[in-house]
């Protein structure tokens, strides 16, 4: 018998918008599973891949589209994440299934991506910083107007920063309750202070671990609903778990006003409360790859050329430079904007092309700040003299303006905050506020790891962005014995940064 490291938490959360008199059909159902074994600088795991493939399996039969992601970097979980976003809908029915590691601090539960750093008494920030809160989790969901969400996490139990020779973080006491909001059902796998089993003894072979077979086989059953499910599953996993005197006993916490059938319809016919989301029959049965998600307009490739241009676009006072690239040796690079009227050379550098041994054209040029959204063409001529393209590069000033900064933003983090001494302790974000047009929410937490006050920002300007509006508040007065600040912000694609600490 070995107690898993990866005991299994599972959020079943049901937004309760669906209508009370007669079944609801969701307009579709997608699925994201993730599933992480491979820690580097953690105990590694042994079936949550596993796991996350079972319950991906168990989706599709009950038609979800399912997304797949193992192994995922804190880097690669947030463009899972914003992935997934892309794809749901107002009206969706949604199910997202983490297996892994998790911790408990400070009463927040946090998944932790492969790359979480290994942390010891004191270190609690590396691994706010490193990893994802689950609470977000459910409220990002929310947001996107999802009509049912159903969240799976798998989440460690014990305590995964436990090392020979070191004072082992707190939090081995497992994993912290949650309060759902109503239309939220929460499910353990294991009681407060109880560690899931991994496997039954060593002659179990079955590839899942106690809960999953279990909670897997009850999720295809026609007619159950969440309660019915996570109470089954109750029993099953203590009868099996004390035949081998071991303590496990999943719990769920229920409010969802009215019931959730996911396959099927109610057990009970006729059951005015029961909510029927039956399966959509033609919803595509296929995987979906968890790969970042095409970032549109910054490098847009010609469809009917693989050595088309490239551009990206970035803003200053003056206007937008727009630089191209091109793969193959040019001898000349020109461009106009829209379909019509005469194309503009780029001009030359004082510099020759050791590939052609000519003067090298000048990969850049010029537009104004008020240039409209518009698709530029831009042709060259290659080193046998003739003319390629052009080829079509559409710019859209607005969503070019937050990629660019976003950009700034990613390689300039350790400016987002400074802290300086005037008539008492400030926190200055003015480099925040030049960039605000790429951010759509900004958090800060003050002593704390959790960034949970809202700092709001000025209005984006278009005209002149960097710019900063004179009645701006570019910074906070902190009590004096403040010794922390950390940040989050919210960018405008939705996807979230990590958590940055900035102390005194």
């Amino acid at each position: 018998m070995t107690p898993r490291f990866a005991v299994r938490m599972v959020v079943l959360a049901g937004l309760a918008l669906l209508s009370w008199a007669t079944p609801a059909m969701a307009e579709k159902r997608v699925a994201l599973v993730i599933g992480n074994n491979d820690y580097r600088n953690i105990p590694t795991l042994q079936k949550a891949v596993n796991d996350a493939r079972a319950m991906g399996d168990a989706l599709r039969q009950l038609g979800f589209t399912v997304m797949a992601a193992e192994n995922q970097t804190r880097k690669g979980f947030t463009e899972t994440l914003l992935a997934f976003d892309q794809v749901v809908e107002p009206g969706d029915t949604t199910f997202v299934f983490f297996a892994g590691h998790g911790f408990e601090i400070g009463g927040e539960n946090y998944l932790l991506p492969t790359d979480v750093a290994a942390a010891s008494a004191g270190q609690e920030e590396l691994v706010r910083d490193g990893a994802m809160a689950a609470e977000r989790l459910i409220s990002r969901l929310q947001k996107r107007g999802a009509r049912t969400s159903i969240f799976v996490f798998d989440a460690c139990r014990n305590n995964p920063f436990e090392r020979t020779g070191t004072r082992a973080l707190a939090g081995g006491g497992g994993l912290a309750a949650m309060t759902p909001p109503e239309g939220v059902f929460v499910v353990f796998s294991a009681g407060a202070k109880q560690t899931a089993l991994d496997r039954l003894s060593n002659d179990d072979t079955n590839p899942n671990s106690v809960f999953t077979r279990n909670f897997v086989r009850e999720l295809a059953k026609p007619g159950l609903n969440l309660v019915q499910i996570a109470k089954r599953t109750q029993f099953d996993v203590r009868d099996m778990t004390a035949n081998v005197k071991h303590l496990q006993t999943p719990a769920y916490y229920d409010q969802i006003v009215g019931d959730v059938v996911l396959n099927g319809a109610p057990v009970v016919p006729g059951s005015e409360r029961a909510i029927a989301v039956v399966p959509q029959q033609q919803q595509p049965q296929t995987q979906l790859a968890a790969l970042p998600p095409v970032n549109p307009g910054s490098k847009l490739l010609a469809p009917d050329s693989t050595n088309a241009p490239i551009a990206s676009f970035s803003r200053h006072n003056g206007g937008w430079t727009v630089v191209i690239s091109i793969a193959d040796p040019a001898l000349a690079i020109s461009w106009r904007m829209g379909e019509s009227g005469d194309f503009k050379d780029t001009g030359f550098l004082d510099t020759l092309d050791p590939r052609t041994r000519r003067r090298l054209p000048s990969p850049s040029f010029e537009m104004a700040s008020d240039a409209p959204a518009a698709t530029l063409q831009v042709r060259y001529v290659d080193v046998n003299g003739e003319t390629q393209g052009p080829f079509p590069i559409r710019f859209d000033p607005q969503a070019a303006l937050v990629r660019d900064q976003r950009k700034i933003l990613d390689l300039t983090s350790t400016s987002w905050l400074s802290f300086r001494e005037f008539n008492g302790l400030l926190v200055y974000y003015t480099h925040l506020v030049s960039y605000r047009c790429a951010i759509r929410e900004l958090r800060v937490g003050i002593d704390t790891g959790v960034p949970d006050k809202v700092i709001k920002l000025p209005a984006c300007n278009q005209r002149d962005p960097v710019a900063i509006p004179n009645d701006a508040q570019t910074y906070l007065k902190l009590p004096p014995s403040t010794r922390s600040v950390s940040v989050e912000l919210t960018f405008q694609d939705g996807s979230i940064s990590e958590i940055k600490s900035f102390r005194r």
